[in-house]
């Protein structure tokens, strides 16, 4: 428990910081850094709260950025990426079932880190989760092992796109394949180009619209007839949002500033990721959780950059 005076300090800091990622001076890899170091320092003032604000604030982000793509290109780049999307996604929780096995990884943490690799990250495990009866420490060694990996990714994704020479094209699909959590995604993607944002958004979530039938497939196999299947609702606003740009184009100025509104709103999304994780975080993850999601990882960023690049 924090005295007033402690709470009071750690309230200026937050907010400090918070007001600093709302300018453009603060890019989406900073804002995760100061986040992190804030929640290993002093710590978040209104953590209790944090989850449920970068829940819904990520969700309004990513329906702004819609304002700022055409819907026939959504269209076109969501249907041509179906193919690779399943074989990804069924290959991904197949090595994740093997590795899990292999590292004597508890069964239910084993299915919720490979879930959270093939399709969404976070999202993904809050919504198979209820689905198979996970425990909150079973959530929380999860969601620590795929945030570690999604900070890692923010950072070292863009330089070894250049590195390679990908294209925007390639850097998009590859993102969106490889990398966890949507905010993740959009924050390299965004570093590396604006059609990298644009493919990897709409990538991204086509593929999060899998959280529905995965979810009842993880219902039959954990056998809970009662599960409540999450749908991602938001994604269909992204797709209304880019439809009424390309049925209403004479407001251009309008979308323009919701765009730039919603690219800070995933600025600070990240600010609050990073500082909503803690030391309590860490030290429950455990070794062989973090190692079954480092190897998955490392096996489907490695298989979709072959793919991509050839």
């Amino acid at each position: 428990m924090f005295k007033p005076r402690e709470k009071n300090q750690q309230a200026v800091i937050f907010s400090a910081l918070l007001l600093f990622c709302l300018t453009p001076y603060a890019s989406p890899p900073l804002a995760l850094a100061l986040g992190l170091a804030l929640a290993l320092s002093v710590g978040h003032p209104w953590g209790s709260h944090n989850g449920r604000v970068v829940k819904y604030l990520l969700q309004l982000s990513v329906v702004g950025l819609g304002f700022g793509m055409n819907f026939g290109e959504v269209v076109k780049t969501g249907s041509s990426g179906v193919v690779f999307t399943a074989v990804s996604i069924a290959g991904t929780l197949t090595a994740g079932w093997l590795l899990g096995r292999w590292f004597k990884v508890e069964r239910t943490t084993s299915h919720l880190i490979s879930s959270g690799t093939a399709i969404c990250g976070g999202s993904a495990i809050a919504a198979i989760a209820p689905v198979i009866n996970a425990g909150e420490k079973e959530i929380s060694v999860a969601l620590g092992t795929v945030f570690i990996l999604n900070s890692v990714a923010l950072f070292v994704f863009p330089p070894i796109g250049h590195y390679l020479g990908l294209s925007q094209q390639q850097f998009g699909l590859w993102a969106a394949i490889a990398i966890h959590d949507t905010s993740s995604v959009v924050g390299a993607a965004a570093r590396y180009g604006q059609e990298a944002l644009a493919i990897a958004t709409t990538v991204k979530l086509t593929r999060a619209l899998w959280i529905i039938p995965l979810s009842f497939l993880a219902a039959f196999a954990f056998k809970n007839r009662s599960a409540k299947v999450t749908v991602p609702y938001f994604i269909f606003a992204f797709a209304g949002a880019s439809l009424a740009v390309s049925a209403f184009p004479g407001f251009g100025a309008a979308y323009g500033m919701i765009t730039a509104s919603a690219r800070t709103g995933l600025t600070v999304t990240l600010f609050l990721i990073g500082a909503g994780l803690s030391s309590t975080t860490l030290k429950t993850v455990g070794f062989r959780p973090v190692l079954q999601g480092v190897l998955l990882w490392c096996l489907i960023s490695a298989v979709s950059l072959f793919a991509v690049m050839h």
